[in-house]
């Protein structure tokens, strides 16, 4: 699987957690939090209130954006 590493700092009990729902799955830790971050991004996704503060961040960005280009 092609994809972007990143680092992940978590409290002991978390990374206990964690283990224990990989190993009683059997799957590995890094599935897990994939999992549990592709769930979280489909739960946002269908925030509405989510949804506008997305959409008013990216309209901001927008405006920055075209300032910075007209200069």
């Amino acid at each position: 699987m092609d994809g972007k590493a990143m680092t992940l700092r978590l409290s002991q009990e978390q990374a206990e957690a964690l283990e224990a729902v990989a190993q009683a799955d059997g799957v590995p830790v890094a599935e897990v939090v994939r999992s549990a971050i592709t769930e979280h991004v489909e739960r946002r996704r269908k925030d509405k209130a989510f949804q506008q503060r997305l959409r008013a961040s990216l309209e901001r960005n927008r405006r920055i954006l075209e300032k910075l280009a007209d200069r």
